[in-house]
């Protein structure tokens, strides 16, 4: 296996605000190092800090702050007083599913008839909605809503209204200058959009439609309050949301804080069944949980098998048939984790054996032998891995798929927008997209990205950095700031672990565990801690020393061994000292 190599970290030291700490202590009661991550993490405001620490499910936005909802929610009545068969059209992904999922078994609790329809990513079709469109045809549903995507379809819907069926589009990715033409569309990042919550996934938009629903059907009757309870649907919410890494602050973090207390006591036997394959308890589910361990599982089946099977999973009352299928979730994701070690090994070999890659600011890699299900994951992985914005793309009988991701220093859109000419499709955000293309037009792509990154960013832009929250030593690692931190869970895309940084001696030289983690055994004074360095057995030979001191920043975890707690640090970066 080709090693991957080392992309040095740039150490950002901590904001000192000591007027500011010692208010923020003083005012919340909290631990001193606590209060410096809230400075770090520029939230200083005190307001926005108590929302942040003590918002409940009643201080989420109204549902009718979204333009179009009350429209939206007005055809879906119609389609219940009529008996009109709807059709809900979700994306291929856990965010897509987990709102195709939510919407249908909502409304079916309304008393509707309602089928759903998930596209295979793996299909290089432009238009796989307009297969959706034929599949509403046969099912005679009059009412299309979609889910966690078609913002960008617009020539798509047109073919879809010509038919004489009904579209509601929900979405949360960025929308072009031409909308599509729909009955309503709800998506927080439309430029008129009046919703305070732009970081809403697909699966909190489609929540936020049952939220519509509910309360108009509470406020003229349709529905006794006590006869339907909207917070059961909170545990796809929290799955959705982490898995498609939405942002966990503000309302998205009310949601999914909520959220994981569903899933924990879910009663969706299917998700319980995934627990178990997963070697988790229930009470054992967290956001990292999900990011780690159940998402993947799920994703398994839009990467390289029919994801319309995750919905139908969500959906199963029956026992048996969701241990079966949770057998069959585990096997797939078994499946992608080969062809994911063997494309990641190919592609890094292929930068390790062509520097000259990194000499840019921006990475295009394309080839006809790769899987399009597989690349989003490998494109994450080395967009993060050299800190640049990265281009991967499968080649079949012509027609690239590619997926990209970006640093926040150079958003996706506005060069997609303008590179539009060269391409089939596109959709997504700024951090995140994909695109479809000739083959023919992949240089000419290549070409112009890498000049549009050369020069709009900067050398110190494309350096990956550590920013650190505030100097802990082993003495001050204690239960008291293991509960203090715990305030600011659950950890995700923008409320990151916290990450400390101490000096201390290495005892004796590291272990290397599962053939790709170091464990390290550090000393500061009487006190001894062991250490975690995930992904870093190739930096083994740099520690083979006796003695050395070490620079270290690390995240402070609880560890449980035989019921006896300990504490434990996950290294992030270290620095030779002496």
């Amino acid at each position: 296996m080709p090693s991957k190599p080392h992309n040095p970290l740039l150490w950002v030291e901590p904001k000192e605000d000591p007027e500011m700490l010692s208010k923020l202590i003083n005012e919340f009661n909290i631990h001193k190092k606590t209060a410096h991550i809230f400075i770090n993490r520029d939230l200083t405001s005190l307001e926005d800090i108590y929302k942040f620490l003590y918002a409940k499910l009643p201080d989420l936005y109204d549902p009718y702050l979204f333009p179009g909802m009350n429209t939206a929610v007005d055809r879906i009545c119609t389609a219940l007083d009529k008996n009109q068969n709807i059709l809900i059209y979700g994306d291929n992904d856990v965010d897509g599913m987990t709102g195709t999922a939510l919407l249908t078994d909502f409304l079916q609790g309304l008393g509707a008839q309602v089928f759903y329809y998930i596209p295979n990513r793996n299909n290089l079709k432009n238009s796989v909605i307009l297969d959706a469109l034929n599949y509403a045809i046969e099912q005679d549903c009059k009412l299309l809503i979609t889910v966690d995507c078609s913002i960008t379809a617009t020539d798509e819907i047109e073919e879809l209204l010509k038919q004489q069926v009904d579209i509601i589009i929900t979405d949360h990715h960025e929308p072009t200058l031409k909308l599509p033409h729909s009955i309503a569309t709800l998506n927080p990042k439309l430029l008129n959009s009046t919703y305070p919550n732009r970081d809403l996934t697909g699966v909190g938009v489609a929540f936020k439609l049952a939220h519509g629903v509910t309360n108009h059907c509470i406020a003229t009757k349709r529905l006794d309050p006590k006869d339907i309870e909207l917070k059961k649907y909170l545990d796809l919410v929290a799955l959705g949301t982490v898995a498609d890494m939405g942002a966990l602050t503000g309302e998205n973090r009310v949601l999914v804080r909520y959220g994981l207390n569903e899933l924990q006591n879910t009663q969706r036997v299917g998700l319980n069944q995934l627990f178990s394959v997963s070697d988790l308890s229930p009470k054992e589910v967290s956001a990292n949980a999900i990011a780690s361990k159940i998402a993947p599982r799920l994703n398994s089946l839009g990467r390289i098998a029919d994801p319309r099977r995750g919905v139908e999973f969500l959906l199963l009352k029956d026992k048996k048939e969701a241990k079966l299928m949770a057998k069959e979730l585990d096997l797939n994701n078994l499946e992608r984790q080969k062809i994911e070690r063997l494309l990641s090994d190919e592609i890094d070999g292929y930068i390790s054996s062509h520097p000259e890659i990194l000499g840019e600011k921006a990475i295009v890699l394309y080839s006809k032998d790769w899987h399009p299900g597989i690349i989003p994951i490998i494109t994450a992985r080395i967009a993060k891995q050299f800190n640049r914005p990265t281009i991967l793309i499968s080649i079949d009988q012509g027609i690239g798929k590619g997926s990209m991701r970006t640093i926040k220093e150079f958003p996706l859109l506005p060069f997609l927008k303008k590179q539009a000419h060269l391409l089939l499709n596109f959709g997504g955000h700024d951090m995140a997209a994909g695109l479809s293309i000739k083959e023919e037009h992949i240089p000419e792509l290549k070409e112009a990205f890498l000049k549009e990154t050369q020069n709009s960013l900067e050398t110190q832009d494309v350096r990956s950095k550590l920013f650190l929250d505030s100097q802990v030593n082993f003495a001050e690692l204690n239960f008291d700031l293991m509960d203090s931190i715990s305030l600011l869970e659950p950890f995700g895309n923008e409320n990151p672990p916290p990450i400390f940084y101490c000096h201390a001696k290495q005892a004796w030289p590291p272990k290397v565990i599962n053939k790709f983690h170091l464990k390290l055994f550090l000393e500061q004074g009487e006190i001894f801690l062991e250490g975690i360095a995930i992904g870093m057995a190739n930096r083994r030979r740099e520690l083979y020393k006796k003695g050395l001191t070490l620079k270290i920043a690390f995240t402070p975890q609880v560890n449980y061994y035989h019921n006896k707690a300990s504490i434990q640090l996950v290294v992030r970066d270290f620095q030779i000292l002496k």
